[in-house]
Parts: structure tokens; sequence; C-alpha cells
């Protein structure tokens, strides 16, 4: 071990020179703390005065450098860019490439990659840049520049280049430091303008991101850009036919590449099936993900966006340099920094020409004072210098009271070296003119001066105008439903079943085959002895002997009902039950019976839309009982909650219990809401309702294009953006459309009946002009027509019609009947006229259970009679 402490180290009988020492520990330290400084402050953040990364920051300063208004090679700035950043060639073509792609400060030419695709750019010697007219307009100012020595002292670089734009937010910013980290998200150009002039105006903005790559996003967990803030982003797609669909938008981040091969993993996994993918992205993206027959389409979108990376998560993180510190801020306050700074640079500006303004003023004066009066004519006897100073100096006091400031000797300088060809051809008025001239811009400056703020709007105004065409938003902003991924993903195992022994899994091919699955599923499992289990599935595990009934779970189904008759006990009386099981904890045994011993299950059903069935009861033959066979009906018991005793069904032993009849469904319709937020169906409330379906019931959908169809809804549905109509679908109400035939230039009306539902199809002629004026589902509809006025005739009177009496129902594919051969204006959609619609009558109405009843059924029972059944329940976490 080595001492620390040792008196030789100081040296003190030694003459000799001795240098200093500093213990291993220490230099570790300081080296550390020297690294980590350093990556923070020159190579991984961005500082927040001009959003410039150090070596961004002298790629913009070298092009400036070599600016002559033609495009130059990459290499040739790499290499300029040399003399200021020491960090060799590739690191400065790295950063250079990624400011091109982002496609604002510099005008590109030659293959500069795509980010859509990911394929990186050619090398620097083929591919050619220059500074854009934005980068010139916002970034460079030397006059208000602050410089600094560059790494070895040769030559000056910028401190901070003067950019007068929120630069930062939007190009964004991403770096890895050592103990920290930046993940600042770009946004849209237009939109930190208009922030930019709401703060100005003392107004409250809110700014959100937006990618390159457009696609889908939510920002709802925004946060500000504030550490612990979440942004989901999603790819956009669509069906283009039933077996195909295609992506045309990226979620950022991503690439085509990277996302195919996301989905060729999923599709290894079994997590989704896919017949084959085509990639013929360009320009734009265009991904065609091919499906096998028989595949949801709308199920399979939502498992491209659970297991694929056509969504993703990105957490964004606002670190900055201010001061040669971290700053951690959010992107509203960056915003308002950048914009504060914008208007004190403006006005450094501003001040700065003011002062030139001045001096150009003062010159001009002097110029004609000295021109005017003849004061040159004063120095022809001077015979020395300092004498030709002091008699200008002499002869242009007396005319010097306007001036705003002393004259100099450089004043007088600079008169002497007025020409002779000058002083001949001096025009007096043309003077004054520019002296007038100048004390107007003079006048403008301190009016701009004295008006910064306007003045700054004005800026940012110009600065929208003359380059944010093109640059509207990309990313659509929506908020989005959580995907379920067991109901989304692909059944890709076998679920199989011992029922003697009690074993459940996907390695049990031997025994008997239960039903597909995936790997990610609960499974419910009822035995014999009347317990209930539900479990993840596996290989194999055992549950208990005697199994009567296995399935995959669905979490808060509230619409599979169990029917059941057991015994209580070995020779106890047998009660009927019927109950939903909505939420379980994992791996725990449940006892569906009172608990005796030897209860067992005499007859049990799962039925998945509430059935209710009637069962004969036959009894064994003991002693004076006279009815030793009788019937039940399951509709005529109330679904309660699982642990509840159930309704008594005769203390005599049974013999067996018999099915004598299927029944129907005893839940009433499901009613379904359209949540518009999310532009998703749900059965939980959000947004508005659309009817209550029965299991027969269909949606109808109208899209903007002229097409229709019928649906089952499903939550899992997704739906086109153009869509216009969503109501549900009664086949005898006549759909009433008005559309404009490009083909023969008219507008026709039709009314029709959708005769074949499930089939999507189009009620408006395939030209390409042809397009859909108006469309009513209601039984009256009534439409206004208003006229376009021709030239050299009065405008016709608007037109009112009643379609119901205009057109009778045709066939979907007819042309319809002409509305007018006038020329029209636009066609508006009137309130309808008064009409009772017929009632919906079902022949298997009858008395039924409301879901909601189920829940509170179960929850009233367990307060009241199931509280000795369910006392291990207390305290006990719920896994759903």
């Amino acid at each position: 071990m080595i001492e620390e402490e040792n008196d030789d180290l100081t040296n003190e009988h030694n003459d000799e020179p001795q240098e200093t020492i500093t213990r291993v520990t220490g230099m570790y330290k300081d080296w550390f703390l020297d690294y980590a400084s350093y990556v923070i402050l020159e190579r991984a953040v961005p500082a927040i005065e001009d959003g410039f990364k150090p070596v961004q920051r002298r790629i913009m300063h070298s092009m400036k450098d070599l600016d002559d208004g033609r495009y130059n090679k990459v290499a040739n700035i790499v290499g300029h860019t040399m003399q200021y950043h020491p960090h060799g060639d590739a690191s400065i073509a790295d950063a250079m490439v990624q400011i091109g792609q982002k496609d604002l400060l510099i005008d590109t030419q030659g293959n500069w990659g795509n980010i859509l695709t990911g394929d990186s750019a050619a090398a620097s010697r083929y591919i050619e840049a220059r500074l854009s007219k934005f980068a010139l307009d916002v970034v460079y100012n030397p006059k208000i520049t602050e410089w600094q020595a560059s790494y070895d002292g040769r030559r000056k670089e910028p401190v901070n280049l003067p950019v007068m734009f929120p630069l930062l937010l939007a190009q964004g910013g991403e770096g890895i430091a050592v103990g920290l980290s930046t993940k600042i998200l770009p946004h849209n150009f237009i939109e930190l303008i208009d922030a930019s002039i709401k703060h100005l105006q003392g107004k409250r903005f809110t700014i959100l991101p937006d990618f390159p790559t457009a696609g889908i996003a939510d920002f709802s967990n925004y946060n500000d850009g504030n550490r612990g803030g979440k942004v989901r982003v999603r790819a956009k797609i669509s069906q283009l036919d039933k077996n195909t669909l295609v992506i045309t938008e990226l979620p950022f981040g991503t690439t085509t590449s990277s996302l195919i091969d996301s989905i060729l993993k999923a599709n290894d996994k079994g997590k989704i099936k896919v017949k084959k993918i085509e990639d013929n992205t360009a320009a734009e993206v265009e991904i065609l993900v091919h499906l096998p027959s028989g595949l949801s389409p709308d199920k399979t979108i939502d498992a491209l966006y659970a297991f694929t990376s056509c969504e993703s998560s990105i957490s964004p993180l606002g670190c900055v340099i201010e001061d040669n510190k971290p700053l951690f801020i959010g992107v509203s306050e960056m915003l308002r920094r950048s914009t504060d700074n914008t208007v004190q640079l403006l006005k450094q500006e501003l001040e700065i020409k003011l002062g030139e303004l001045e001096e150009q003023w003062h010159f001009a004066s002097l110029e004609r004072i000295f021109i005017e009066n003849r004061i040159y004519r004063d120095i022809e006897e001077e015979e020395t210098w300092e004498g030709v100073i002091a008699a200008i100096d002499k002869g242009l006091q007396p005319h010097i009271k306007h001036l705003k400031r002393a004259i100099t000797e450089d004043d007088i300088v600079r008169l002497t070296e007025i020409r002779i060809k000058r002083i001949s051809k001096f025009d007096i008025d043309k003077a004054q003119q520019k002296i007038d001239a100048l004390e107007a811009q003079i006048a403008e400056v301190k009016h701009h001066l004295a008006h910064l703020i306007d003045y700054a709007i004005a800026y940012f105004t110009r600065l929208k105008k003359e380059y944010g065409e093109g640059r509207e938003r990309k990313t659509e902003i929506r908020t989005f439903d959580d995907v379920d991924a067991t109901k989304v993903v692909i059944r890709n195992t076998k679920l199989y079943v011992n029922r003697e022994e009690g074993f459940i899994g996907t390695s049990l091919r031997r025994d008997e085959y239960v039903c597909d699955c995936s790997d990610i599923d609960d499974i419910i499992v009822f035995t014999k002895e009347g317990k209930m289990m539900v479990t993840k599935v596996d290989t194999k595990t055992f549950i208990g002997k005697d199994i009567i009934h296995v399935a995959v779970f669905k979490k808060k189904d509230k619409r599979t009902i169990y029917n059941m008759i057991y015994r209580d006990g070995k020779k106890g009386p047998s009660y009927i039950k019927r109950f939903a099981v909505t939420s379980i904890t994992r791996d725990r045994e449940y006892d569906l019976t009172n608990g005796n011993k030897g209860s067992f299950i005499l007859y049990f059903s799962a039925n998945p839309n509430g059935e209710a069935e009637v069962v004969t009861i036959n009894l064994r033959q003991a002693g004076s009982i006279k009815k030793l066979k009788w019937d039940i009906d399951f509709a005529d018991i109330l679904i309660k909650g699982r642990a509840s005793k159930g309704n008594l069904v005769t203390k005599y032993p049974v013999k067996r219990v018999e099915l004598k009849e299927k029944g129907v469904s005893t839940l009433k319709p499901r009613k379904i809401w359209f949540d518009d937020t999310v532009q998703r169906l749900n059965v939980d409330g959000r947004g508005e309702l659309i009817g209550e379906f029965r299991g027969e019931d269909k949606l109808l959908i109208i899209n903007q294009s002229g097409i229709v169809k019928t649906v089952t809804p499903e939550v899992t549905m997704h739906f086109d953006d153009d869509m216009i109509v969503l109501e549900k679908w009664m086949p005898k109400k006549p759909i009433s459309a008005i559309y404009y035939n490009g083909e023969k230039a008219l507008y026709y009306v039709k009314r029709f009946l959708i005769e074949q539902e499930g089939r999507e199809e189009s009620f408006i002629t395939d030209h390409p002009n042809s397009q859909l004026e108006i469309v009513s589902t209601d039984w009256k509809p009534m439409a206004e027509v208003v006229f376009a006025k021709e030239r050299g005739k009065d405008r016709k009177d608007n037109l009112k019609i009643n379609l119901e009496e205009f057109i009778d129902i045709k066939g979907i594919n007819a042309q319809g009947n002409q509305l007018t051969k006038d020329k029209v204006n636009q066609i508006n959609l009137l309130e309808p006229l008064p009409y009772e619609a017929p009632e919906e009558v079902h022949a298997d109405d009858l008395e039924v259970i409301d879901e909601k009843e189920i829940s509170l059924e179960a929850s009233e029972k367990k307060n009241i009679t199931d509280d000795s059944l369910d006392k291990d329940d207390e305290g006990q976490t719920t896994l759903f």
C-alpha cells in the first residue's frame, strides 16, 4: 500500500528544481470535469442566443466568408471551416448535411440524402451549397457581432451569430453530453412567427412541434418540451382496398427502411400477418402493405401501431447553454427569450444605422458649407498643413450652429480630400435634396426606435410573407386512443387443454384443441368443483382437475354472461346463477359456489352476447317426490356478481341437467359513441352518441368522394379523413344526394337505398371532375340552389327544392334527374321537413338486462350478502 503522507516528497533538503506533484485521484477528477464541461459547452448542446452548436456556428461563418452568390463544393466549405473547428472534416461534413436537410439555412445542390428513406448524402466533393436568402437575411450582421479568436489564434470567429429568429425551435436540436442531454423538437416556421408576434403583443401563445416527415402526433403530454413530457407519433396509414394498406407519412425519427424492418420483425414474431411489402418511396412516402385474405385491415392498422415503429414515443428535454452553463427551460420560454433577443438586435441595428445616417448628414452639411461658402479659397495662402486645418476650421465656424456635433480634425481632413472636379460641378439643389433625404431617413429610424415593438412585429410579418410560403404545418395534431394489444394481436399460437388432469397450454399438442390465441393473452378457466382462474398463456400450466371451460379472457367484458347450476356441498341444495367476469386478479383461484366441501357444477355455459337458454332439470327418484322433471329458463334469472349465491333450484338431488332450447340475447342493444378527437368508436360514453346497436345492426358511412358503405361497428375501426356521414343504418331510409357530373358539366339529384350491405360503392360518376355537393339521410330533405349571375342578365332568385318530391327512389347506380341548366353558384342543405319516422320493431324484443346493471347488481350483492364469501378480497390489488 502506498502511503499518501511521505516526508521525502517535500524535498526540503534538495536544492534542485522540483516539479509539482499531483495525486492521481485529483488528476482524474479535474480531467473528467474538464472533459465533461468541454463536451457540454463545445460539442453537444446549442446556445440559446443563436440556436447553434459550435460546429454549426463555424459552418455558417465559413459559408459567409466564402459567399459570392454562387454554389461552393461542400468539401471546400468543410476545409475552410477547419480553420475554426479543430475536430476533423467528418464531423463538419455530417453537421453540414444535417443543416442542409432541414431546408432552411442552406440552398443545396446535388444528392444530399433523403430523410424519408435514410439514404446518406453523396461525398462532400460531389455536392454543393450556398447560403439561402433567409440565412443571409436573419443570421448575419458583422456590425453587431461579438468576435473571439479561433482555436489557434490566427482568425476571428463569432461568439454568437446575431440570429433574429427562433432558429433553434424551427430546426430542433439533439445532443448527448456527459451527464446530460438535450432533445428540442422542430416546430413550424409560420407558427413560430405568429407566436413571436403574440408575445410582442402581450398575448398568450402555444407552440407545438411540426415534423418534416409529417405523420400524426399526440401532444397532450408535451409539457412545453420540458423534462418528463412525452410525444406520441404515428405513421399515416389508410386502407387502399380490403387487402392492402398504404403508409403515406412517417413518424418522426423513423425512415422507410427501419419501418419496414420493424413490420417484418413483428410478422416473424407472429404479432401481425403480412403477405408482402412494397416500398415505392421517392419524393413522397408510399409503402404498400399487402395482407392475407380474410384479415381485418382495421385490426391490422392498430396492430401496426402496437407492435411496430408505426408508433413511437419521443421524450423532449429542453436544455440550452446560457452564460457557459446548461439551462433547462421549456420551448415557450425559449421563444420568449429569442423574440426579446431579436428586439434587442433590431434596436442595435437601428442605433448603428442612426449613427451612420447622422454621420452622413453631418458630412453632407459640412461639404455644402465648405463648397457653397467657398471656404476652400481660404487655404490658398497657407504654407503648412496646420495652417490649412486652422483656416478651414475658422471658415466653418460662422455656419455650423445647426450641426448636431462638434467638428473634428478628421472632418476637416475629409474636406481637404474633396476633388476639384466635384467642387466645380457641385449642385446646391442636389446637395440639399440629399440632406433632406437623410433627414427623412433619420426621422424614420428614430420613429422605429421610439416604437420598437411595432417595428419588431413588422419585421416578423415581413419574414412570414417573404419566406412562409410552402412552410405550412405538415404534422397532423390528434389525440390518440390507446391501442389494446390483446385485441389487435394476431393469434399466432394454439391453446390446448387436458381436462381430466387439469392442464392448459400451447405445448399440449396431443390433447384437446381449444382455440387460437396470442402469446400475450390471458386465459379464463372453470373447473367442475366450481373454481375459476385467469392466468397468462404459457406452454403448460396446471389449473385443477376436471376442467369444464377454457377461453381467451377479455378485460372489462360485460357482454359475456356465464350461466351456471351447481350443488352446494355433498348433499346440499342446488342453485342457479348468471354472472359476468369483469375484474379479477391474475393467478388467483375464485370459488363460484358457496365454498362448502363437495360442491360441484351441474350445468355450465358461456354466452358471448348474454344468451339465455332453457334447460331441463332431472331429479333422482327419492322418497315421495312427485315432479322429477321440469324446465328452467335462464332469461328469468337476473345477472348478478360472480360471488352471488344464486336462486334455489331444488333441495333434492339432481340426476342431470339437459339443454332443451338455445336462447337469444338478454342484453339491451349496445350504445356506441364516436369520439371525434381520436376518430374512434367507443362504448364508454365519450363523444357523440351514434345509436343503440343489436348484433345485426350496421353503421352507415359516406365519404366526400361519393363512397358509401355499411359496416358492423367495431371499436377497432378506422375512418377516412373525408368522412361526412356516420350514423346507424336504417335499410328503409333513403339517401339523397346532389352531385356535379364532370362528364356532362351539370348537376344531378338522386335518391337511393343501399341494397348490398357490407359492400363499398360509389354513387357519383368516376369522372375526375365529378364531385359531391350535398348528401342527406333525412326522410324529407330540403335544398337551396343559389344561381350565379350571368353577364347581361339579372341574377335568378334562389330555388328551394324538396328532394323527396323532385325524384323517386332509384338504384344506387342511376344517374338521377338533372337539377338545372342554369349556372349554379352554390348549393345549400336546408332544415328538413317534419316527418314522423317509423319505429323499429324487433321480433326478439323482450325484457332485457342493461350492461350497466350487471356491475350494479354485482356491487350491491357484494355489499349485502357476499361479505363472508370474499373477505379475502379485501386489500387485494386487482389486475384489471
